[in-house]
């Protein structure tokens, strides 16, 4: 399976590359705004996607629709530092498979990942 991580902070990119390893996903990109991260979609194809909500360009639930026209069944989990039930509700409305809220750790990223790939 093919990812592409979305955030426009690196150390959230390289936060989440390191704590999914242990999943046969392939990185296909990163992307650091909406726009690159619909352009790296349409090429990469990825089959996982890791969206913040709050970046520069384009912000994520933008970007989450776009995805969705392009390919809706791709499967996305937002993670974003708004913690508003309203934004996550309306992502998992959009499309979204899942949900987390930063800080991240290891243990919630794993936890979130099992689910959204159904891998128990």
């Amino acid at each position: 399976m093919k990812l592409l991580i979305v955030d426009d902070s690196s150390v959230m990119r390289r936060t989440i590359e390191k704590h999914l390893t242990n999943y046969n996903l392939e990185i296909v990109g990163m992307a650091k705004n909406g726009k690159d991260a619909i352009n790296q979609f349409e090429m990469k194809r990825p089959d996982v996607v890791t969206l913040d909500i709050t970046m520069p360009e384009m912000d994520g639930l933008t970007c989450l629709d776009k995805m969705m026209a392009i390919n809706p069944e791709a499967k996305v989990m937002i993670i974003t530092a708004l913690s508003d039930k309203y934004t996550g509700l309306l992502a998992l409305d959009k499309g979204a498979r899942g949900f987390l809220y930063k800080p991240v750790n290891q243990t919630d990223l794993v936890t979130a990942f099992d689910k959204l790939l159904k891998r128990n």
